[in-house]
Formats: C-alpha cells, sequence, structure tokens
C-alpha cells in the first residue's frame, strides 16, 4: 500500500464525523429519546423529528443542486439505487430495523456515536449488527 492519501476517504469521515456529531449534540444518541418518539400513544418527544426534518430539508435543496452536476466531485460518477418498487429483500429488510430500532432505541449512526460514551449496550448492539451482515453475506453470497 502506498502512502497516497485517498481524498474521498478522507471526506466520508468527515461526512461520518459531521453525522455524528449532529446526532451527538441534538441528543439523539439517546435511546430513551428515540424510544420516546416511538411512544406516539404515551408522552410523545417529537425532537426526532425536527432533526429529520432539518437533515430532509438540507437534502431536497442541496440535492437538486449536486444531480445537475456532470458528476460527483470525489468520484467518477454518480451511484444512484436502482431499485423501483418495494421487494420482498427490502420489507423484511424494514421490518427487521424498525423492530430492532423500536425494541432498544439505537440504529447504527446513533450505535457508532455512542460507542464514544463508554458504555455496554451500544457494544452489544454494534456486535448484533455485525453478526447480522455476517449471517446475511453467510446466506445469501453463498445463495
Amino acid at each position: 500500500m502506498t502512502g497516497k492519501v485517498h481524498h474521498h476517504k478522507v471526506f466520508a469521515f468527515l461526512a461520518g464525523f459531521l453525522l455524528s456529531l449532529g446526532i451527538s449534540v441534538s441528543g439523539m444518541i439517546d435511546p430513551n429519546k428515540i424510544l420516546a418518539f416511538l411512544d406516539v400513544a404515551g408522552n410523545w418527544d417529537p425532537t426526532l423529528l425536527v432533526v429529520l426534518g432539518g437533515a430532509v430539508g438540507v437534502t431536497l435543496i442541496t440535492f437538486r443542486f449536486v444531480l445537475r452536476m456532470p458528476r460527483p466531485l470525489l468520484h467518477h460518477q454518480f451511484v444512484l439505487p436502482t431499485l423501483t418498487k418495494a421487494d420482498r429483500p427490502l420489507i423484511v429488510g424494514q421490518l427487521l430495523f424498525g423492530i430492532g430500532w423500536g425494541l432498544i432505541g439505537y440504529c447504527p449512526g446513533p450505535v457508532f456515536s455512542s460507542l464514544a460514551l463508554g458504555y455496554a449496550e451500544p457494544v452489544i448492539v454494534m456486535l448484533a449488527m455485525v453478526a447480522g451482515a455476517l449471517l446475511y453475506k453467510q446466506i445469501h453470497v453463498k445463495s
């Protein structure tokens, strides 16, 4: 491996760090806030909706300009989803993700950010995510 710096990796790291910082500052790494957001029939906390709204708003505005570019700044072409309708794997994956998120209040972004807090729960969730990814790979790569 050469000592060459891959700028796209640096920018990917910076984007991930910015996401992590944003969800940390907004309190979205606290699983109790997520569970309170999902408790619409009880003591509902709408703050996640505000964070999601901000993210979607920025995306709606910026993607109009980004997708007009001939190519991304750090890649030779845009890599966009090609799936145009919900298929079985997508629906099953969404259900599993939603059930897991609803049970514990963690999704992948906040889990990574929460690792820095030194609690056991994010480590357990991270290990479970890795196990799930490996299981998926075993099942689907060999078929």
